[in-house]
This record gives C-alpha cells, structure tokens and sequence, in this order.
C-alpha cells in the first residue's frame, strides 16, 4: 500500500525467506563461510544454532542457492514427526514415492544417493527446525550418514535450529551423532551501525533509490527496541513505514517509531502482572515473561503522540465512571482495565443468578441498577 508512496519497486520488509534480501552481517558472514565450505569439503554433518528471527532459513536459501546447478538439496521443515513420518518427509521432497515401509524406504533412499554420485553432484539435506526432533528421529538422520563410499561421503546433512538444538545434541544419548557435527555456526545479533546498513540493503533491493527514508534518530531506536533481530527490525520497519504513509510522512522520524513501539507492544494486555519498563527505555516491546521488570504496581508506558488518560483507581466502578463520562466533543472515557471488566462481568453474573432464583421464588426481581454497585 506504501510503495508507490516511497517508490519502492516492492516490499522491503517482508516475513519470507528471500534470499535476495539477506544482509551478511559480520556473524552471517562468518556462519555462511563455514557452511559453504563444510560442504566444500564433505565433511558430512554441519549445524547452525540461533535464536528466533535471527536469519537462519533465509541464510540456508541463500547457501542452497549456490549449489543449486551442482548438486541435488532437499529443505526440510517439518521435525515434529516419528521416524518413519521423516522418511516419507523426505523421500517427498526429492520426487520419490513411499510405501510406508521403513526399510523399503531406506533402499529407495540409498538409490537416489547412488545415482547423484555417479552423475558427479552433491546431495545435501537442511532440516530446520531441528530442536524438535525427538531424539529417535535424531538417530535415524545419523543413520542416514552411513550412506558413503570408501572415498567420500554422498550426503551432506545441516541441522540448523534454536539454542534447545544444542542442548538436545549435548545430551548423552546423543553422543555418537554430536562426535559427526564437523562444525558448529552461530548467529549474532546485529549492532546499532549493522542495523542501518541491514535497513539500507533492504531498501536498495526493493528499488528505492531516493534521499535518506528513516532518520538516523529513528534508526537507532529500532536498533534498541528489536535488540539487533532481524526479524525485529523487519516488524518494526515495516509498521514504521505503513504509519509514515498513513500520516503522509516522506521520513520516517523518532516520533513514528514510538508510536509503532506502543502498538506492538503486547505487555499492556497482561491482566495478572503489569510491567515498568527500565528507566533508560532500554527495554523491547518483543520481550514477554517474567523478570525484574515486572512487579504489582500501575502500568506506566513511553509517552504516545497524544497525552494519555489518568488510570482511574482499582476501588472505582464501572457505574461511577459511566455516570462521570464526558459530553460528546470532549476527551474519550478511559478504557477499564482487564481486571475491572472481570469484576464487573462476574457481578452482571452474579445478579442474573439471583434473579433467577427470586423469580422461582416469587420475589421481586433486583433493580437494573444493582448489577453494576
């Protein structure tokens, strides 16, 4: 909707993994070397260990990318399976059909591998996702590496996944397939002056080729809400960019990014635990959970474009308030807070009942107005 706005040629900020847009930071750089050259050298199982949004399927397109015309890949994605649930997964996606039969599947497997070798290319298989393999499925893919010849190995097997990829491979059962991971990649997240340049890169390929699109001010705050993640920083640009458009802003600036920060930040729908962000607003609006952060005590937020309305008190009721609301023209009433609606519906319940009860026993049937003291 806001690319003829900014004269992109296409969104810049998108969820999928597009290759095209991946920005090699200094981490992803290093993490894709690795990889590219494990493969290189058959060295039969890499992994590639990050946390969320950090980049690892685009990352793995773009690697798959540059053995695309010399070597058969297949991208696996679905891990929460059983063994032989994996196996049909993957005979799937080079092409084969399957009976069901483990062994039979294994076979046809080990044919496919066979005739790639003779026709001289590689065969590689990423499974992401990989924390969720149930360990009997980690075996099977082990197993799976058993298929070579005394020279070289015919499979190359990436496992890349979250940190719990790395704590289930460290885990004694686990052992024999640990010892085959040749290498070990990480991601890292990107620093104040990475982030603008992973904004710049996503911008050029989407074709803008004007003045600077996001304030450098603006910038620097998305480097601190999204913690240097690039999908973070997707999120917020891209909602930075769509408010931007709807104020009919050419730049995005400091005050649109503060803005898109309160919309995304889901921390004001907790009903049980309120939240006070740090002092220095160091804190994302991404985080969630527990913490130092997070005490009985009101909700107090950045300051929003508009001045907020004072929190009416806990003792107040929904009555009172309605009876004090303002006349048309003047400022909204302010919303009732999670726990003040609870209350009020449990009471609205309470009279219902009674009514019912009273009506059974011939009594008068309680006033409209007592359903909200």
């Amino acid at each position: 909707m806001f690319k003829q706005f900014f004269g992109l040629r296409e969104q810049p900020f998108g969820v999928t993994p597009d290759p095209r847009y991946l920005y090699l930071g200094d981490g992803h750089r290093e993490a894709l070397a690795s990889l590219f050259y494990g493969i290189e050298a058959n060295r039969g199982f890499l992994a590639l260990i990050a946390k969320p949004g950090m980049g690892k399927t685009t990352l793995l397109f773009h690697l798959l990318e540059k053995f695309r015309n010399r070597a058969r890949t297949a991208f696996l994605f679905q891990t929460q399976c059983s063994s032989r649930e994996f196996m049909r997964f993957l005979l799937a996606e080079v092409g084969l059909e399957s009976d069901g039969d483990f062994v039979h599947m294994h076979e046809q497997f080990n044919r496919c591998l066979e005739q790639e070798a003779r026709a001289g290319n590689r065969f590689i298989i990423v499974i992401d996702e990989a924390q969720n393999l149930d360990p009997s499925v980690l075996e099977t893919v082990r197993l799976l590496s058993d298929f070579e010849t005394p020279q070289a190995k015919l499979l190359q097997i990436i496992l890349a996944g979250q940190p719990e990829l790395g704590e289930k491979l460290a885990q004694p059962g686990l052992n024999q397939l640990h010892q085959r991971i040749a290498s070990f990649s990480s991601l890292k997240p990107f620093g104040p002056e990475a982030t603008a340049r992973f904004i710049d890169h996503r911008l050029r390929v989407a074709g803008y080729a004007g003045g600077r699109l996001f304030d450098p001010r603006a910038v620097s705050r998305i480097a601190m809400l999204s913690a240097g993640i690039p999908r973070r920083i997707n999120n917020l640009c891209f909602h930075s960019l769509s408010l931007a458009f709807a104020l009919r802003k050419r730049t995005v600036d400091l005050e649109t990014v503060e803005e898109v920060a309160q919309d995304l930040d889901i921390r004001h729908l907790l009903a049980e635990q309120d939240y006070v962000p740090a002092s220095d607003g160091s804190n994302s609006p991404f985080d969630s959970g527990g913490g130092d952060n997070y005490r009985s005590t009101p909700v107090v937020f950045p300051a929003a474009r508009s001045a907020p309305v004072p929190a009416p008190s806990p003792d107040q009721s929904y009555k009172s308030r309605a009876g004090n609301a303002p006349h048309p023209g003047n400022d909204t009433l302010a919303p009732i807070s999670p726990r003040e609606a609870r209350d009020y519906m449990q009471k609205v319940v309470r009279t219902l009942k009674d009514q019912e009860q009273n009506a059974n026993a011939g009594k008068p049937p309680s006033r409209p107005e007592e359903i909200v003291q």
